[in-house]
């Protein structure tokens, strides 16, 4: 993918700010530190939520605890956001600690995005607590 230009980026950050995203939460749409895949992950979960954005966590699980973790978005800026940080929060926690986390708990990282986007928080912890789930009755998928 093509990178954004200062002017692009500037454009952008204003249109969310507008729109009701924090600074915080733009960060995070735009850099997307931790979009993508693991070819070598332990599990692959998939879900699409009611409103069509889908998301693909990708898991590296060692002795209990989440070594890495990357998730595909195909979604608005709202869902790229909270993917984003609930990997942040994941990593190097236990499967017990992660299955803990709350949409509250992303919330409070995002700071603000639009009333109408919190839905974006549920399918992404939604996502998470499928992929821990499915690892854990070990009947997920490993990495592609």
């Amino acid at each position: 993918m093509e990178e954004m230009n200062e002017n692009d980026e500037r454009n952008v950050r204003e249109l969310l700010i507008g729109s009701g995203y924090s600074d915080k939460a733009i960060t995070y749409y735009l850099d997307k530190k931790n979009m993508g895949s693991l070819p070598d992950a332990d599990q692959v979960s998939e879900l699409t939520g009611v409103c069509g954005d889908t998301m693909k966590i990708y898991m590296k699980v060692e002795e209990g605890k989440i070594k890495d973790a990357k998730i595909q978005v195909l979604g608005c800026p709202g869902a790229i956001a909270s993917a984003m940080v609930a990997m942040d929060l994941i990593k190097g926690k236990t499967l017990d600690e992660a299955k803990r986390l709350q949409d509250g708990d992303i919330f409070r990282v995002l700071e603000q995005i639009p009333d109408q986007k919190q839905h974006c928080i549920r399918l992404t912890n939604k996502t998470l607590q499928k992929a821990i789930e499915e690892y854990e009755n070990g009947n997920g998928h490993k990495g592609e």
